[in-house]
């Protein structure tokens, strides 16, 4: 097994033995089309989401640019949260174990010993840093971190950054940084009021849209649980107690929804615990811990988890409530049915959840809707409200004719062709009853006027 792939990306030996110690020998669409411009300096952009590669798109480059005779900052990655940042930093050390302690990397993030950090950067200063934004300028405010020897800058998950609130913490540490940067923006979304940042730091850059190969995992199953006439929460609780999970995701779509859930299902005697935004670091971290060591069955969540962080073995997602941003149903069902494992997508429906739906199975969604009876789950009708939902997901695309096409009438009526007029028989017996009826009264009046 080798990796010669990448060496027309231009990506070297030693980088390459680490890739095939990941059984990694071929590379992805994002990295065929991205390690090329990052390695000629060029700024770019690269949309994609989970599971397409781009986290190595940009490592491997800035690892082959790096010059290990100085000993100064070289590049420096950020990303919104510190489990995201720790994620990177372990795919960093995975690249460089063949580098025997040549390369100099470190992790700043918060709920860390900032004492210690600035310690450390006062003896040597690294040659790639991967952190969060806040860490970083206050490193950097602090001088205890030098950037302007940096020339490469990562801003990693974009749009998080911007929804999170960081983008000014960002602009402040792109700014202490070299004139001659060489920006590298990755994010699922690219939203308008991104752009005044990308303008400003940005030089003409390569803007690379990478979609998934499949929208979402083949193996996951796509069901629905009416709620009807019940409370949510006995509905929410009702399917927990139905599934033995190796591990659930609960999503819900603020903080204070976490909490409440969490606090309504800890008293089921469950391994229940949360994760959102509102935790402090510390808090986090021991969540985080107690899910690797299995200490947690039923996760609830907000978005957070659904982007980026790997949190792995996860059996079954339950969405609470669809998200506003449908994307992140693919981002939330996208934990499960990893490394060719089965997964299901268990959510709960309310009529007002119709056209979220309808745009999903547009999408390429299948679903199917369940309830638990007498403790099994049987497939069911879907709700009176759902039919249009189901309309579309039988017929997704309209009508087809034999040869493939839709018809010029078809395309007129949505994908129906109209009912052709049934075919009446003609009425043999009657029309031959009436013809020798008039035939018996012609011979009748002609024997008449004979006889007369």
């Amino acid at each position: 097994m080798n990796a010669e792939n990448f060496t027309r990306l231009g990506i070297k030996e030693r980088l390459q033995h680490a890739l095939v110690d990941m059984n990694i020998t071929k590379p992805t669409e994002i990295q065929e089309r991205l390690i090329p411009a990052i390695l000629n300096k060029k700024d770019v952009i690269g949309q994609s989401q989970t599971g397409t590669g781009k986290t190595f798109a940009f490592l491997l480059p800035i690892i082959e640019q790096l010059d290990l005779t100085n000993q100064s900052v070289q590049a420096i990655i950020t990303a919104p949260t510190r489990e995201l940042c720790s994620q990177l930093f372990d795919e960093l050390k995975k690249l460089i174990v063949h580098y025997e302690n040549e390369v100099d990397a470190q992790l700043f993030v918060g709920g860390t010993d900032r004492q210690k950090q600035i310690q450390k950067l006062g003896q040597a200063q690294p040659h790639i840093i991967i952190g969060t934004p806040g860490r970083i300028k206050d490193l950097i405010q602090n001088q205890a971190l030098h950037p302007h020897t940096a020339t490469t800058f990562v801003v990693d998950e974009t749009d998080q950054m911007l929804d999170m609130g960081f983008i000014e913490e960002v602009d402040g540490i792109a700014s202490s940084m070299a004139d001659d940067l060489q920006m590298l923006v990755f994010s699922a979304t690219v939203p308008e009021n991104l752009q005044p940042f990308l303008r400003k730091y940005m030089n003409n850059p390569r803007h690379v849209h990478v979609q998934p190969e499949k929208l979402a995992a083949e193996k996951v199953t796509h069901q629905l649980i009416p709620v009807r006439h019940k409370e949510k929460m006995t509905v929410l609780k009702e399917t927990v107690a139905g599934i033995t999970p190796y591990l659930a995701i609960i999503f819900a779509n603020t903080k204070e929804q976490v909490d409440q859930i969490a606090d309504e299902l800890a008293g089921e005697g469950l391994l229940i615990d949360r994760l959102h935004g509102g935790l402090p670091p510390r808090e986090r971290k021991k969540v985080m811990k107690k899910v690797e060591d299995l200490s947690v069955q039923f996760l609830v969540a907000t978005d957070l988890a659904a982007r980026g962080i790997d949190i792995k073995g996860v059996t079954h997602i339950i969405n609470y409530e669809f998200p506003d941003d449908l994307d992140f149903y693919i981002h939330r069902v996208g934990r499960t049915a990893r490394a060719g494992a089965d997964g299901k997508a268990l959510s709960l429906y309310e009529l007002s959840d119709e056209a979220a739906c309808a745009k999903l199975v547009k999408r390429g969604i299948r679903f199917t809707f369940v309830e638990r009876k007498q403790g099994e789950w049987i497939e069911v009708k879907a709700p009176l409200g759902a039919a249009r939902m189901k309309q579309k997901q039988e017929k997704p695309e309209g009508q087809i004719n034999s040869s493939g096409k839709q018809t010029e009438q078809e395309k007129r009526t949505g994908g129906k062709a109209k009912a052709k007029p049934k075919k009446v028989k003609p009425a043999y017996r009657r029309k031959a009853r009436t013809a020798n009826e008039k035939r018996q009264r012609r011979d009748s009046k002609a024997r008449s006027k004979k006889n007369k």
